[in-house]
């Protein structure tokens, strides 16, 4: 007894000693941390080195790469118990979700997920998780004895070193703290989203970018009891933590709440002792669903943002307005005090959140059952993915009627589904998920709120819709929608309809393979089917000199799940034939997009990704500062992204735009760039206007404190509207005759007096979803939501609803889409 007891106090007192010689993140890199910025590859040098170290108690594992080909690592730490249980921790607590069959063997290690620098130029925090580490692994390992500790140093690698790059090859030295010194002053796009310019912090829910996907991935195997995304504000800001502002999604709980407070003054008890300042419950609210703090929320965590003051403009040191020295290590301190401090309190509640976490699986009080979703199968298909992503389950219907709250019509109603149509259910420990994405209109128990309030799937995918008070029965499998494609070489061509971005692909691929297409304009019937407009007509004749035509079709149908017919003549049973005037030539378009200053990065983002990840077709990007000396004659297409123009385009740069668009060139304005062109010569866009109102008058006496709340009438917050729809116009071939869109503020143009109205507002129109002002609902009367004006022999094309926004409303894309390839369709070359 006296030797074991003597070995086994050597080997704790030799572990001990271990972690005392574990070097600190100052002392392998050389410098004091916070006086430098590390660059990623120094941070996964850091952890490989601790974990060869400690392999005991650390370990590391990749997830991921970004585009720039950076790892992205999550690092996980416990006691050495707890490490070799690591996998039976994990699934215990899946368990306790109800994620995994059985009954959970433990109930007492609490999961805590820490997540750092999801903008890239909020850099302080990736500094912070190298520090935490250590001292957890130090100073702190008594929180690791009933705690897993699962970090991720970076989540946006890729944007992060672009800010740390940039600032690291311009900082004075020492650091200059006037904040007009240029390296407080970014370069566009700036170091905050990642290679595709994405805010990964509004990417959780959609999952449109590969950071998130590989890391839902890993997320989804874990569900963790807490959940802290680290951020950074402007540099007049001091600290932000929990509790969250109002609003409060309904479906979060009171333990939710509370835990939330009970964080918030733990920190709050550290800070004080320090003279820190920090500030709770504003600003911050707990609604939209894709932040790094909703989504772990919806997923049973306690979720939280925590926000330092600083951002990229605060570089190493920066004077701020109330005079005093904001430094890297003031602000990396901050977070990892805040860090730390969150174990703490969660290893000190660890049972006591593992059961809360297991009782918000319980979805039996959710009003809605099942939603159905009734539609096009590659609208279904697209939907099904995006449900795949989160592990979220589903089925189809069995067939029989399904009544409801209908989407479409915004009231009661039903639907007599077939086997082909979706049935989500809450019915599954994700329920809640499934309520906050699938709900027709989210609760606000406040307007004033940090993000959009409209998100609702059934119309982001256009898809008809009921959500029912009952449980559906389904079957577990989609019906395959795409029958095996059958070439005939002797007939005239393929037809293939038009509906869907897959189509759109398809379409994209055959060009680029310099295949020959045909699109038409109005309908036509053969062989026994209607073709509506838009459909695509692959004739041989066309493609004489493609060799091996057949083949090079279905090779590329059958890569895109496309399955165009085989058409034996060109005379149609009615409607043109294959020669009309009305069947048009789909001439590969050469695009250009506006990228650089006055751009918003974001958008100018979402469409740099949409052609190179979904629609795979070749572009240019020209910068602002090069379009005056650019030969715009080399392309039929200028895309002007969101932006804000009035300071770039002026009298002559105008006129050049006009010139182009003359000779056969099409603009596509998207959202703020229709600002440079309402009330310009020769362009028919006009600002609505309506009259000031006695109560517009009125606010001239709000009171002060009662202003900003009073401005929530001038107000959209990413609300849904029901439109009107020309569908016999090309920018809407594939649509019914209505759209929703998803308008973002309370801008607002009239009706084209000359030209052509595609998507409109009538009058007195009303959000179907999302929170809409009075008065800026009275803003949109007879407004104009897509539109195409003719100039000379080309066209404008005024989206003012921006359909690429955060890449998830994918019901708009195919606008976006006929709007490059179908309307106004002129010469190859200008």
């Amino acid at each position: 007894m006296i030797k074991s007891f003597a070995f086994i106090l050597a080997f704790v007192c030799s572990v001990s000693i271990f972690a005392q010689n574990l070097q600190s993140p100052s002392g392998f890199l050389g410098y004091d941390i916070g006086t430098k910025f590390t660059r990623h590859h120094q941070v996964v040098d850091y952890f490989e080195y601790v974990e060869a170290q400690l392999p005991k108690q650390l370990k590391l594992e990749q997830y991921g790469q970004t585009n720039e080909r950076r790892p992205l690592l999550l690092v996980y730490l416990s006691s050495e118990e707890n490490m070799k249980n690591l996998e039976q921790i994990r699934e215990n607590n899946l368990k306790n979700a109800g994620v995994l069959e059985g009954t959970a063997t433990a109930n007492d290690i609490a999961i805590v997920w820490l997540s750092y620098n999801v903008h890239g130029n909020e850099a302080s925090s990736t500094e912070a998780s190298m520090l935490t580490v250590y001292k957890l692994l130090t100073k702190n390992k008594e929180y690791l004895k009933n705690t897993v500790v699962i970090i991720d140093p970076c989540i946006n690698p890729d944007g992060r070193d672009r800010y740390v790059n940039w600032y690291n090859e311009t900082s004075s030295v020492p650091y200059n703290i006037d904040q007009q010194a240029s390296e407080h002053s970014e370069p566009w796009p700036g170091g905050r989203p990642n290679h595709y310019l994405f805010d990964l912090n509004r990417d959780w829910a959609w999952a449109t970018q590969v950071e998130t996907q590989a890391r839902l991935k890993v997320y989804n195997k874990w569900l963790p009891h807490i959940h802290v995304d680290f951020h950074e504000q402007g540099i007049n800001e001091p600290y932000y933590f929990a509790p969250a502002a109002e609003p409060f999604h309904e479906v979060i709980s009171d333990w939710q709440r509370d835990f939330q407070t009970q964080i918030g003054k733990n920190h709050a008890k550290y800070f004080d002792a320090e003279g820190w300042l920090y500030f709770t419950r504003e600003r911050f609210d707990l609604l939209y669903p894709s932040y790094g703090d909703t989504y772990p929320t919806y997923m049973g965590a306690i979720g939280m943002t925590y926000e330092q003051g600083g951002h990229g403009r605060a570089g190493l040191g920066v004077l701020n307005d109330e005079g005093e020295v904001l430094t890297l290590v003031d602000r990396l301190t901050h977070h990892t005090t805040t860090g730390i401090s969150t174990v703490e309190i969660s290893s000190q509640n660890a049972k006591k959140l593992n059961t809360e976490f297991g009782n918000y699986f319980d979805n039996s009080k959710l009003l809605y059952k099942s939603y159905v979703l009734q539609g096009h199968a590659d609208k279904i298909e697209s939907l099904t993915q995006l449900l795949d992503k989160h592990e979220i389950s589903y089925g189809f219907a069995q067939g029989g009627k399904v009544t409801g709250f209908d989407y479409w019509s915004s009231k009661q109603g039903q639907l007599n589904t077939t086997t082909n149509d979706l049935v989500v259910s809450t019915n599954q420990p994700k329920g809640k998920m499934v309520k906050v994405l699938f709900e027709p209109n989210t609760a606000l128990s406040d307007s004033l709120t940090y993000d959009i309030t409209a998100w609702s799937v059934p119309y982001a995918y256009g898809l008809g819709a009921i959500a029912s008070k009952s449980n559906v029965n389904t079957n577990d499998k989609l019906r395959n929608g795409y029958a095996t494609p059958v070439s005939n070489s002797s007939a005239t061509g393929y037809v293939i309809e038009w509906n869907s971005m897959k189509d759109a692909q398809f379409l994209a691929e055959l060009l680029k393979n310099n295949i020959k297409v045909r699109f038409t304009e109005k309908p036509f019937t053969t062989q026994g089917k209607t073709y509506n407009r838009g459909s695509l007509i692959i004739v041989r004749g066309d493609n004489k000199k493609v060799a091996n035509f057949d083949d090079k079709v279905f090779d590329i149908a059958i890569s895109n799940n496309r399955t165009p017919n085989a058409i034996t003549s060109g005379f149609s049973t009615s409607g043109p034939d294959f020669g009309s005037p009305d069947i048009k030539l789909v001439n590969a378009p050469k695009i250009a997009i506006l990228s650089g200053d006055y751009t918003s990065s974001l958008s100018y983002g979402e469409l740099w990704h949409f052609f190179e990840q979904q629609l795979h077709y070749p572009v240019t990007s020209i910068n602002t500062k090069d379009l005056s000396s650019t030969n715009l004659s080399k392309y039929n297409v200028l895309v002007m992204p969101d932006g804000y123009y009035s300071g770039f385009l002026n009298e002559d740069l105008t006129d050049k735009i006009k010139t182009w668009v003359r000779s056969g060139g099409k603009l596509i304005a998207i959202d703020g760039a229709l600002n440079s062109f309402a009330g310009k010569d020769d362009f028919g866009l006009k600002r609505n206007q309506t009259e000031d109102s006695i109560e517009n008058n009125q606010n001239k006496t709000i009171k002060y404190a009662d202003r900003e709340r009073d401005n929530t009438k001038n107000l959209i917050t990413g609300a849904i509207f029901k439109t009107d729809v020309d569908n016999t116009h090309p920018l809407a071939f594939g649509y019914d005759d209505y759209y929703f869109t998803l308008k973002q503020g309370n801008t607002s143009y009239s009706l084209l007096d000359t030209g052509y109205n595609v998507a409109y507002l009538g009058d007195s129109p009303k959000n179907v979803s999302g929170y809409a002002g009075q008065e800026a609902l009275k803003q949109l009367n007879k407004s104009l939501v897509f539109g195409e004006q003719r100039m000379g022999s080309g066209s404008v094309i005024y989206i003012v609803d921006n359909v690429m926004f955060r890449s998830f409303w994918e019901n708009g894309k195919l606008f976006f889409v006929n709007a490059v390839f179908f309307v106004n369709n002129n010469l190859t070359e200008l």
